[in-house]
């Protein structure tokens, strides 16, 4: 699949979504802690349709999980780091499912705060990482748990560190802003 016909795949998508669909997921975005019957009076529908929606929503998989975000710096986390790299070489999927389950290993035996890991493309890389450290050395220790991972170029291996302490910081972490976008997008469509 070119990167092209994945975009389209997105947006057709977003697209059979209905706008109640996307309307209620950008309300659970601001904040899912909300009752139904609130988030009913909030739309402009019944009880019953907000859960109906929600539990379609969540078989069909685009309400993965109910969460909340804290402020990590105050549980603890300095740093927020970034980190690409790429693999030697391709994998097959056989042996993608066999640096999973060393990755996993590493995981359980030395448990980090992952935020993401992923397969990507862009900087001449193929894969982005995303945890919290709690320090400098937590970080350096995790990027020595990095070199255990077979089949990564340690050469390629480059991080963007956060200081989430710098009062210069704009946004961190959130998904008001995506549900916002949502929105916004939502009431274009529909002029």
């Amino acid at each position: 699949m070119t990167e092209n016909s994945r975009a389209r795949a997105g947006s057709k998508d977003k697209q059979r979504l209905k706008a109640i669909e996307i309307r209620l997921v950008s309300e659970l975005m601001k904040n899912s802690r909300r009752s139904d019957r609130e988030l009913a009076r909030i739309l402009g529908v019944s009880q019953p349709t907000v859960s109906r929606t929600i539990s379609r929503l969540e078989k069909q998989g685009i309400v993965k999980e109910y969460t909340m975000i804290p402020d990590f710096k105050k549980l603890g986390y300095n740093i927020l780091g970034f980190t690409v790299a790429k693999l030697n070489e391709p994998l097959s999927t056989s042996e993608f499912r066999g640096l999973v389950e060393k990755v996993q290993k590493i995981e359980k035996e030395d448990p980090h705060a992952s935020l993401i890991a992923v397969s990507g493309m862009g900087l001449g890389k193929d894969r982005l990482f995303a945890s919290f450290y709690k320090d400098y050395s937590a970080y350096t220790k995790a990027m020595e748990l990095t070199r255990q991972i077979p089949g990564t170029n340690m050469n390629s291996v480059e991080s963007f560190l956060v200081d989430l302490g710098d009062m210069t910081n704009y946004r961190l972490l959130t998904l008001s802003t995506i549900a916002q976008h949502l929105l916004e997008t939502l009431k274009r469509e529909e002029e």
